[in-house]
């Protein structure tokens, strides 16, 4: 099976998970520096997923690897590693449906809002009025309409500063959105649904530090988020892992803010609390495994760390990628990154 983001500070965990449960683990990443290479049972490099030649390459891995299944963890990847299902390879995504509509944020937060699960006002930033955006009186959010991490999110206090700010963003204004700013608590949920469509269990996290990804969190039992991100599934039919994040307001309610149409950066935390989504999914996929419970433990906190793997020279050397910084010349390696990823 194949990994993808090798790089991602969760990666490497999830491949030396997955290999301790039995499963042979190919990491692929543009970056030969990305650690989870130098883990896995192969490591290889590949285009960027949002170029043309990414998907080619990974259809050559996967024959050569013989590879049954693929994880994808990021998103720039997601719209084209889908069509790996054609070729009979199992992707743990949702449907393409739940993807395309969670990569772009505007038409997401319209969906939900029809369906009537709370999410924050939200506005193009070529649309938005002055009355309306002024009643946001938390402030307001400037992110791209697609895009991952925190790249590019601004916050702001006033009406006086948005022009500001779209103009200095580097983006087009139909590119960016505005939402009210949510202040209450913050959760990122891992919803664990399969084809069957039937929700198998929702891990609410609550997050106590985020730098770009999760780096602290607990896992919560919240009603009120459990039965929001059931709603979602009932209504957008992702039919696949997805993972919610969402603030509560000063009501209590959650407001759905974004979503994340693959396996969180915090499946670790799941897995520790109870449900392991990635290998119960993948069995699932693979071979009709048992479906997962919703059994799973309040008060789990997730502390993420730096930490240190030692495998001898051999494996190390044995995947032909040398550890060099991103944008040098790999003469060995045919599929050399380009720099800017």
């Amino acid at each position: 099976m194949v990994v993808t983001t090798a790089g991602s500070a969760p990666t490497p965990g999830t491949i030396l998970h997955l290999r301790a449960q039995g499963f042979r683990v190919v990491a692929t990443d543009v970056d030969p520096a990305a650690p989870g290479l130098y883990l896995a049972d192969r490591g290889y490099l590949v285009p960027p997923g949002d170029s043309e030649a990414f998907l080619p390459r990974m259809r050559a891995l996967c024959v050569e690897e013989e590879a049954v299944a693929v994880i994808p963890l990021v998103d720039e990847e997601l719209l084209h590693v889908g069509g790996l299902a054609e070729d009979g390879v199992e992707v743990l995504l949702p449907l393409p449906g739940f993807v395309a509509t969670c990569l772009d944020k505007y038409r997401l937060m319209g969906e939900l809002d029809a369906a009537g699960i709370g999410v924050p006002r939200t506005w193009l930033a070529s649309e938005w009025s002055v009355e309306a955006v002024a009643a946001a009186d938390r402030g307001l959010v400037v992110k791209p309409r697609s895009g991952r991490g925190s790249r590019g999110v601004s916050v702001i206090d006033s009406v006086s500063d948005l022009a500001r700010t779209v103009a200095e963003s580097g983006y087009a204004a139909d590119e960016l959105i505005v939402q009210e700013r949510v202040t209450g608590p913050e959760y990122t949920v891992s919803v664990v649904a399969w084809r069957d469509g039937e929700v198998q269990a929702v891990v609410p996290k609550e997050v106590v530090l985020k730098q770009g990804v999760t780096k602290y969190a607990i896992t919560r039992r919240h009603e009120a988020v459990i039965e929001t991100c059931r709603a979602i599934q009932g209504a957008l039919r992702a039919d696949g892992p997805f993972n919610v994040q969402l603030c509560l307001d000063e009501a209590g309610v959650p407001r759905v803010f974004e979503i994340n149409p693959r396996f969180s950066s915090t499946a670790a935390l799941t897995a520790a609390a109870g449900v392991d989504e990635i290998t119960g999914l993948l069995r699932q996929a693979l071979s009709s495994g048992p479906r997962l419970t919703d059994r799973w433990r309040e008060g789990v906190a997730m502390v993420r760390r730096w930490t240190d793997e030692f495998i001898d020279e051999e494996r190390f050397t044995s995947h032909g990628i040398t550890p060099a910084p991103v944008g040098l010349t790999l003469p060995h390696t045919p599929h050399a990154p380009v720099a800017g990823r």
